[in-house]
C-alpha cells in the first residue's frame, strides 16, 4: 500500500480539478494545495508544504507549466505532467519521473503516484 501523500495540484479546468483531488481522496492522499495560473502556482511552491505535484502542461492562460517544474525541480519535489495531447517531451527534465495522459481514470492516477520517489 502506498503512503499518504500531500499534493498540489495545478490544473485550469475547474472539472478535472475537482476529478483529480476526488481521485487523490480515494486513493487516500490529501489534496494541500491547488492553482489554475503559473503565479499561483509558484507562490504555493515557495511556500512548500507538499510531498508531490500534478502539473497540466499547457494552462488555459496560454501559459505553460514549465516555470513550476522547474520550481519543483530546484526543490526536489518530484512532480507528474498532465498532458490531453500536448506535447510534454519537456517531461525530461529534473524531478519529473513521469506523465499522466487526459482523460485519465484512477488506475491512471495511482499508477502514476506509485512511480514517484518519495522524499
Amino acid at each position: 500500500m502506498q503512503s499518504v501523500r500531500s499534493v498540489l495540484i495545478v490544473e485550469d479546468e475547474p472539472i478535472i480539478a475537482m476529478m483529480l483531488e476526488e481521485y487523490l481522496d480515494l486513493l487516500g492522499h490529501d489534496v494541500t494545495g491547488t492553482a489554475d495560473n503559473v503565479p499561483e502556482a509558484l507562490a504555493i511552491v515557495e511556500g512548500g508544504g507538499f510531498d508531490l505535484a500534478i502539473l497540466d502542461v499547457s494552462l488555459r492562460d496560454g501559459a505553460d507549466c514549465w516555470p513550476v517544474a522547474d520550481a519543483l525541480a530546484a526543490r526536489n519535489i518530484p512532480f507528474i505532467l498532465a498532458s490531453g495531447g500536448v506535447d510534454s517531451t519537456k517531461g525530461n527534465v529534473p524531478g519529473c519521473s513521469t506523465t499522466l495522459e487526459k482523460p485519465y481514470a484512477l488506475a491512471d492516477v495511482r499508477a502514476a503516484i506509485a512511480r514517484l520517489p518519495t522524499n
